[in-house]
């Protein structure tokens, strides 16, 4: 027998604490930041949340996983910061470990999106070291309980490429059984002072709240916005617009400010839902 693919938690104790008793301390405070605890988004089809350590994001990330309806599988974008292995990697097989326990992959939509985008490809090496979904998903085994998922990271730049992936997961969610959930991890603007950085973020949330992928992109790279998760943010919007989505909220915004008090050098963060 095959032993299953295991990936391993590669920022616990950094990014968030490695101690399950910790750690479900800090994401039922994260979960539970805003005073107002509006209701739910039943209808999101998709969302934008921060993938930086949970003192300084955290309550963003919060505050949107709050507010969005359980659903027994989750798409989970994420930049390749590393640089490491395919452009567009996807693992679809196997599971993933958290200090809160292991999360299942979705192997039979994995299979449905590479059919879908033959852009994808198998390459776990791409996901080995990487951040940025591996911190969301202990607000998942938090807020959800049992789901299952499929982590797909984005180091392509070519508009095209992303609009294709977009394309293709909608194609593969056409089909599924049941609703599925689209996540785009990012980070906004990074390393520049507090009030540019507020400007700068303010032009790539506003494509994002019109629901404009390609105004997205262009405005990223027009205006040098260092949103570390666009290609993400790309996908996800072109996905939800062919299943229909019609409206999308900003749920929060912070920078890193907000928690160092430090407004020289920051990186913003944005939770945004779209339903």
């Amino acid at each position: 027998m095959q032993t299953p693919t295991v990936r391993r938690p590669a920022v616990a104790g950094r990014f968030y604490p490695a101690k399950p008793e910790v750690l479900t301390r800090q994401l039922d405070q994260c979960l539970a930041a805003d005073a107002s605890r509006p209701e739910k988004i039943d209808a999101a089809l998709g969302c934008i949340v921060p993938h930086a350590g949970y003192m300084y994001s955290g309550h963003v990330a919060g505050a949107v996983f709050q507010r969005l309806p359980a659903r027994a599988t989750y798409i989970i974008l994420c930049p390749n910061h590393t640089g490491r292995g395919a452009p567009l990697a996807i693992m679809s097989k196997g599971e993933w470990l958290t200090p809160l326990g292991p999360a299942p992959i979705d192997t039979e939509l994995a299979t449905s999106l590479q059919h879908s985008c033959h852009l994808l490809m198998e390459d776990a090496k791409a996901h080995e070291s990487e951040h940025a979904i591996e911190v969301e998903l202990p607000f998942l085994q938090r807020s959800v309980g049992a789901f299952a998922f499929v982590p797909i990271a984005i180091g392509v730049s070519r508009y095209a490429a992303l609009e294709a992936l977009g394309h293709g997961m909608a194609q593969a969610l056409k089909s599924s059984t049941g609703p599925v959930m689209i996540v785009a991890s990012s980070d906004m603007n990074h390393y520049e002072p507090d009030d540019i950085t507020r400007v700068k973020d303010r032009k790539a949330i506003d494509q994002i709240l019109s629901l404009d992928p390609a105004g997205l992109y262009e405005v990223v790279r027009s205006e040098d916005i260092s949103m570390c998760g666009y290609g993400p943010a790309v996908a996800m919007l072109t996905a939800v617009k062919d299943l229909g989505a019609a409206k999308a909220e900003l749920v929060r915004y912070a920078t890193s400010a907000d928690t160092s008090g430090d407004r020289s050098s920051v990186v913003g963060y944005g939770g945004m839902v779209i339903s």
